[in-house]
């Protein structure tokens, strides 16, 4: 805590021992982002998260893990939680990824974006199979979800406007039948949506 107390335009406003605990401050406090470990005592870090979805409490929560394990990902997403970080980043990345959550971007640990984005170079033209009915641009947007990008990032990335990019994601939600980007990371991750090599490392092919 004593690195976020150091940020200028961060200001903490409590720290809990346990998920109840947690959650109590949460509603009585309001916080814009909380960040929380996966593995709290007591109600855990997911179900914390579950908890401030179902109560509509508007803070949003960047769930912290030793566990580099896609399936702590998706759980933590489907959650409710804004982005995913392992205890091994920097405090620049910690600090960058909480101003990211706080602004509503989806953020995962760079080391596990950066397994999702190995192989992005294309080596020969994949044949990829669309699900639920997204078109092949959709299907490159999704895969940008999910590495964490914002629509101007991903704008800049696909060569088209930012407006193109917001009528693609709210496509993508649609047919995905989900409420946020963060539900649609969530299910590319859990449906295996962005496509993955034979080594079972993600890729994505612009």
């Amino acid at each position: 805590m004593e690195l976020l107390e150091q940020v200028s335009d961060f200001e903490v406003v409590g720290q809990a021992g346990t998920g109840e605990e947690a959650l109590a401050l949460l509603e009585a406090l309001e916080p814009d982002v909380a960040l929380v470990d996966v593995n709290l005592p007591g109600m855990s870090g997911l179900q914390l998260a579950e908890e401030v979805a179902l109560r509509h409490l508007g803070c949003r929560i960047l769930m912290i893990s030793a566990y580099a394990d896609y399936a702590y990902v998706t759980q933590a997403l489907e959650a409710g939680s804004g982005g995913y970080l392992l205890k091994t980043a920097s405090g620049r990345e910690l600090v960058d990824a909480l101003r990211a959550v706080a602004d509503g971007i989806v953020v995962l640990d760079s080391g596990l974006s950066a397994r999702l984005g190995r192989g992005s170079r294309r080596r020969g033209a994949p044949t990829r199979t669309v699900a639920n009915g997204l078109t092949n641009r959709e299907d490159d947007v999704l895969a940008l979800l999910a590495l964490g990008c914002s629509n101007k990032e991903i704008a800049a990335r696909l060569a088209l406007g930012v407006r193109t990019i917001e009528s693609h994601v709210s496509s993508i939600l649609g047919k995905l039948g989900v409420a946020s980007r963060t539900e649609a990371v969530a299910q590319a991750l859990s449906r295996h949506l962005v496509s993955a090599g034979g080594d079972g490392r993600s890729e994505w092919w612009p």
